[in-house]
This record gives structure tokens, sequence and C-alpha cells, in this order.
């Protein structure tokens, strides 16, 4: 049975999953404000006829995504950096490894 291994305490662990999480449901908030909004529009304009599917949920995307971009710019700074900090610690250790295992 394989058992990943640790990368440090769960505490370091958490702050990660945490970035990921908030700025993920930030995202999924977008879209679904995005299509209430839209979903509401066209229900007005059309007088309360019945919503097709499809171009709303493809206006909402296209919407959520620009927002997204301007709106969630610290988070994603915030997530992007926790993964490079993460990063940069994997590639210590692994290099740590070969400098040891070459040293042997």
């Amino acid at each position: 049975m394989f058992l990943p291994t640790s990368s440090g305490p769960p505490a370091r662990r958490l702050g990660a999953v945490k970035e990921f999480v908030v700025y993920t449901l930030a995202r999924i908030g977008l879209f679904v404000a995005s299509y209430a909004v839209i979903a509401g529009i066209y229900l007005l304009v059309t007088g309360g006829d019945t919503l097709p599917l499809l171009w709303p949920l493809l206006l909402a995307a296209v919407v959520s995504a620009v927002a997204s971009y301007y709106l969630l710019r610290g988070q994603r700074d915030r997530f992007a950096a926790v993964v490079q900090r993460r990063a940069e610690a994997a590639s210590a250790r692994f290099e740590e490894r070969r400098a040891k295992e070459d040293a042997e």
C-alpha cells in the first residue's frame, strides 16, 4: 500500500490547500453570480420565457473568467507564491539528496 510522505508540518501543507480552496470557491462564486445575472437579464428581456441552457453558460464562463482575472488577482498571486515556495523546497530537497548520494 502506498502512503504519501509528508513534505513538512501539516500547517504548511494546509496553507497551500487553503489558498487553492479559497481561490477555487471564489472562481465558482463568480461563475454562479455571472450566470444568475445573465439569466436574470435574459428572463427580464424575454418576459419570463424558458431559459436556454447553452449560451448563458458560455457567456457566464467568459464573463466570470474576465472578472476573475481582475478581481481575484491577489488570491491568484498568493496561491502562486505558495506553489512556488513548495516547488523550490522540493527542488532543494532533491538536490540535497542527490548531493548526498554523490558523496557516498
